[in-house]
Parts: C-alpha cells; structure tokens; sequence
C-alpha cells in the first residue's frame, strides 16, 4: 500500500482485529474494499484524494440509508450506520469550520462574477470551485444549500 491514508487504513484493520473490536473491522474491511475495486476497475494506485472522495462516497451512502431505516423504524440499524459513519470519519480531513466556508463561498462567488457569470447560471462553476477546496472537509450538499440561497 502506497498512499499514507491506504497505511493508516491497514493499520486501523490490524488494530481492530487485535482490539476483537467485530463492528469496526467490518467498516473498515468494507471501505478496503471497495478501495481495492476501485483500483482493480481503473488499473492504478489510488492518490490520498481518490480515497477520501470513497470514503465521503461511502459517507454519503449511510447517510441517505440513515434516513430511509428511520423512516422504516428501525432505529437498531440506523445507529449501526451513524456508527459506521464515526469510524469512516476518522479518515476524512479535519471539518472545515463555518466562517471558513462561507469565506470559501465568497471567494468562489467574487471568481465567478468576475469571469462574467452570475444568479443561477452560475451555480455549476461556483459549486466546481468549492468541490475542489472542501474536498472532504465539508458537507456539499449543504454548502450547495448556501451557495444557492446566496444566488437568488
């Protein structure tokens, strides 16, 4: 394993098994996989970057299932998700804070306007912008939210 986030993975796995921790191997023994098809499906050793946006992926994922089991009342299996969501997190970058966002949001709107676009239409180039500077350290869809509120 090339990548210093794949050497952190591995060696949260082998403390997890010394730990007989049996919730938090599975998680992680999930997301080794899927990293692996990844790698199997593109031919090349993933960057530290490919790995978070699996992991945000992966976020995402448990998230929207979250949802539906409360919806379903099964509130056992929705706190298994939140808990794997804790461990996935342990990987993810340090959470941008919300002034840091909103500066980041500004910044982005300031590009934006500046290279001639503006109100709705300029939703896609904004959003490109912010995607590449909160990769993994905050949540998109909320950060869209204001980005949005802000363009209207």
């Amino acid at each position: 394993m090339s990548s210093s986030l794949k050497t952190r993975l591995s060696d949260a796995v082998k403390n997890a098994m010394r730990a007989r921790e049996t919730a938090r191997l599975g998680t992680l023994r999930l997301l080794q996989a899927a990293i692996k098809q990844k790698e199997v499906d593109e031919r090349k050793d993933l960057t530290d970057a490919d790995i978070t946006a699996i992991i945000e992926k992966q976020v995402k994922q448990r998230r929207e299932s979250i949802l539906a089991y409360e919806q379903a009342g099964r509130t056992e299996t929705a706190e298994q998700e939140k808990a794997e969501i804790t461990v996935l997190q342990e990987f993810l970058p340090k959470a941008a804070e919300p002034a840091e966002i909103d500066a980041a949001i500004t910044a982005a709107l300031e590009e934006v306007q500046a290279q001639g676009a503006s109100g709705p239409a300029a939703m896609g180039k904004v959003m490109a912008l912010l995607k590449a500077r909160l990769a993994g350290r905050a949540d998109m869809a909320a950060v869209s939210a204001q980005v949005k509120a802000r363009l209207m």
